[in-house]
């Protein structure tokens, strides 16, 4: 991977300014998801406008992801990232003037959940790819260590931020903090100056042909083995915790209660754990092989759901939410660095796109099944059954020899599996 650092001096100065924008950012966001997902959950009580949510604030992103990826290898990624907070900020404050006009309904959320998914689905794409342009390589895992234990500390106080502002305070409030949040990380990170690709320089300017560019990014993938294997694990492991990661607050609700403060604590718990992993994969950086990181996991995180799919008392859900948080950042931060690490820089917008298609697709489509199973029944057995399933999927992982190949940050890989 063609590696920018050298040419940005003061790396860390302009890593910490960007990390900074971009969680202050995140803060808000966050606010804004836990309470639409509990304005849901605590109006309905309805696993069917669980799944509506889900494919409102992700399929956005399906559709718009492959011009995403194009637009983060053809333009300024800095810019691409301050045009979608700000477009996501206008559509918070759309959705402000509409509640105090009295026009307060669950389907105007989800429209406005829809609005705000196009900004993320141009946003991360960028974010990921730009990160490569200032760090040196060598730093990448420590950069995205220390980034995902940032966000995972806003994770863990948004929800409970917003719990307090939910019950004080009308929801608009929170609104308009995100509204706010945005307009800060537009000004901490629109000085930040970072050299741009050498194939964003030379391609300014021309007329930009989206299917030609597409191909050119799925040739790349085609070409090279280990990412077709990368993104199936990606999308079967993600459909797989669809139950913990999307019906847990309504799993509490149906069988410890719907108070907000239960919905808070398994979010905190969760946040706390990823913190916690955030840290620890910041200062170890994993196993020598990503792979055998990520496999580690991935077989923990499948155990901890199966847990979670027995009768135990709510302190014990909540000590499991927190351990299931501890190994999140064991899974994603090794294969973001994978990537980071051995993708072409011209291509990482266009691959990291299509890590984001597979995200925006695997939980609607996961919601489309489980979500009405859920109203049908108990989600214990769902997690159950999922559970077991993501412990096997480990063993297909670590027995991936294309993967494990790729983990081990050789430069090159087979094209042919």
């Amino acid at each position: 991977m063609e590696n920018l650092s050298n040419a940005n001096g003061n790396w860390k100065r302009k890593a910490a300014r960007f990390l900074i924008s971009q969680n202050v950012s995140l803060f808000g966001t966050s606010l804004v998801q836990y309470a639409i997902m509990w304005y849901v959950t605590l109006y309905t009580g309805s696993g069917f406008m669980m799944t509506l949510s889900i494919i409102f604030g992700f399929l956005p992103t399906f559709f718009l992801s492959p011009f995403a990826g194009v637009w983060a290898d053809r333009f300024d990624r800095k810019k691409l990232i301050i045009y979608a907070d700000g477009g996501i900020a206008l559509a918070t404050a759309v959705m402000v003037v509409f509640f105090l006009m009295g026009y307060e309904s669950v389907w105007l959320m989800f429209v406005i959940s829809a609005i705000r998914a196009f900004g993320s689905s141009v946003q991360q794409p960028a974010v990921n790819a730009f990160i490569p342009q200032f760090t040196p390589e060598d730093q990448l895992m420590r950069v995205n260590g220390i980034n995902g234990s940032i966000q995972s500390f806003m994770m863990l106080i948004s929800p409970m931020v917003s719990g307090v502002l939910m019950t004080l305070a009308p929801i608009e409030t929170i609104f308009m903090i995100d509204v706010v949040t945005a307009i800060f990380a537009i000004l901490i990170i629109a000085p930040l100056k970072v050299e741009q690709a050498q194939k964003q320089i030379q391609q300014q300017g021309e007329k930009i042909d989206y299917f030609a560019d597409l191909k050119q990014g799925i040739d790349y993938i085609r070409n090279h083995a280990y990412l077709k294997r990368f993104y199936v694990f990606i999308g079967v492991f993600h459909f797989l915790i669809t139950p913990v990661a999307m019906l847990s607050p309504l799993q509490v609700t149906r069988n410890y209660g719907g108070v907000i403060w239960r919905l808070t604590a398994i979010e905190i718990a969760f946040s706390s754990g990823m913190l916690i992993g955030g840290l620890l994969i910041s200062a170890w950086g994993g196993f020598k092989n990503r792979i055998h990181t990520m496999t580690l996991s991935t077989m923990t995180t499948g155990l901890l759901i199966l847990v979670l799919g027995t009768q135990i008392n709510f302190y014990v859900y909540l000590f499991i939410m927190f351990s299931a948080g501890i190994t999140i950042p064991l899974f994603s931060t090794p294969s973001t660095v994978l990537l980071q690490e051995n993708v072409d820089n011209v291509y990482l917008g266009r691959v990291f796109s299509v890590m984001s298609m597979i995200y925006s697709v695997t939980m609607p489509i996961g919601m489309l099944l489980f979500g009405p199973l859920a109203d049908a029944i108990a989600i214990e057995w769902l997690l159950l059954v999922t559970g077991a399933l993501v412990f096997i999927q480990g063993f297909f992982l670590i027995g991936s020899k294309v993967l494990v190949t790729a983990g081990e940050k050789r430069k090159e890989f087979p094209s042919e599996v």
